[in-house]
């Protein structure tokens, strides 16, 4: 049996047993947790060099098959990769962002299913980092406390007019109109979130406040209308090229004396080069074709030259690696119903997604920060307090 091993696998001591095509079974370390079941022959000598797109691509594909708790198997086979694989790093790739490929990317990832997203986010299908204020919240909770603090760190005001970049399926629009009294208009590349977001507006009675539209972030009005912009998720989806541009059309969009957030996920390197060991290739790949993380360096940078100034950061890492566990075991726990609702591949795109981006945040592999900017009047003057106190009040 060793023999039909490659060395550098006999070696390991890992909570892993694989279990190959013809039988046959081979234990990495005591107790395993974990099992690979190798379906086909061919792998057995790429685990030589087991990165993480390997590991998930072939799972992906049908060539092996995984056994255990989706977050153990994530743990070990990150454990395996790491043993084997040398993290070198990788240059970052830019890419040409036009609107025909980015609502490509976007219709890719949002226009799943409905249904299969309501399995496993919370009731306002709020696809973003809860915030979770004791570590005790549900996850509805916890969504409800996101659109709160986002709203807080704005200032809303009844009357006021919000911009929300990347509405969704418009679960932070109806929030900030009902609770703060704001008027609201969204925008989302997703035909199938807007759909089930003005049928939400409507159930909600909120269409005098809100209007969500089909709309790309190049085609926005330019001339200072609104009093707040609100971003969620979205400028991972911009391009490292683009960002300037996308931050200048936020600068313009705003009033002076106005107020821009924008929450989204960060790179760990100031280069904005992907996650190591494949795994960022697989994400790529499979689930955010095209998309982009920006370092925090490089976001607050590209605000800063479009004329806003940054008065706030804040960092939700710890915040989303709970949310996406939420996630994943919300969608272990409803497998048989989402298998009705998407392919098998899909399927399980998505548990090792969730499961693997859960790990990635607690481990630091990325981030997320909540960056708020406002638009100084000429003289310097802002619209501001002191301090942050009015905030957590």
């Amino acid at each position: 049996m060793l023999a039909q091993l490659p060395p550098a696998l006999q070696k390991l001591q890992l909570p892993l047993r694989l279990k190959l095509w013809d039988g046959l079974e081979f234990n990495l370390g005591p107790s395993p947790s974990v099992t690979i079941v190798v379906k086909d022959p061919q792998i057995v000598s790429e685990f030589t060099h087991p990165s993480l797109d390997l590991l998930g691509t072939a799972f992906v594909e049908g060539r092996l098959e995984l056994e255990g708790s989706i977050s153990e198997v994530i743990r070990v086979c990150d454990e395996l990769s790491q043993a084997l694989v040398e993290d070198e790093g990788q240059a970052p790739v830019r890419i040409v962002h036009d609107k025909a490929l980015d609502a490509a990317s976007i219709s890719y990832h949002y226009d799943l299913s409905n249904e299969f997203y309501q399995l496993w986010l919370d009731r306002d299908m709020a696809y973003s980092c809860g915030y979770f204020e004791t570590g005790e919240e549900s996850l509805d909770e916890a969504q409800q406390a996101k659109f709160r603090i986002l709203c807080r760190k704005l200032r809303l005001k009844p009357g006021e007019y919000l911009l929300d970049v990347g509405c969704g399926w418009g679960g932070l629009a109806r929030f900030a109109a009902r609770e703060f009294g704001v008027k609201v208009f969204g925008i989302t590349l997703s035909k199938e979130q807007l759909a089930l977001g003005r049928e939400r507006v409507i159930a909600d009675g909120l269409q005098d406040k809100v209007d969500l539209q089909l709309l790309d972030y190049r085609d926005l009005p330019q001339d200072g209308r609104f009093d707040k912009i609100v971003s969620v998720g979205m400028f991972e989806h911009v391009g490292h090229a683009n960002l300037r541009e996308y931050c200048e059309i936020l600068s313009k969009a705003v009033r002076e004396g106005g107020l821009v957030m924008n929450h989204g996920i960060t790179a760990k390197h100031t280069d904005g080069r992907p996650v190591g060991r494949g795994a960022g290739d697989f994400i790529d790949r499979y689930v955010f074709p095209n998309g982009e993380l920006p370092h925090l360096s490089m976001m607050t940078a590209e605000i800063s030259e479009a004329g806003l100034e940054v008065v706030d950061v804040e960092s939700l890492r710890r915040h989303y690696a709970r949310t996406l566990e939420h996630w994943s075991q919300r969608l272990e726990n409803n497998l048989e119903a989402a298998a009705k609702l998407v392919p098998e591949k899909t399927l399980r795109i998505w548990r090792l997604y969730l499961a693997g981006c859960a790990y990635a945040f607690a481990h630091g592999w990325i981030n997320i920060d909540q960056i708020l900017a406002t638009k100084p009047y000429a003289d310097g003057s802002l619209e501001l307090p002191l301090t942050r106190d009015d905030i957590y009040r």
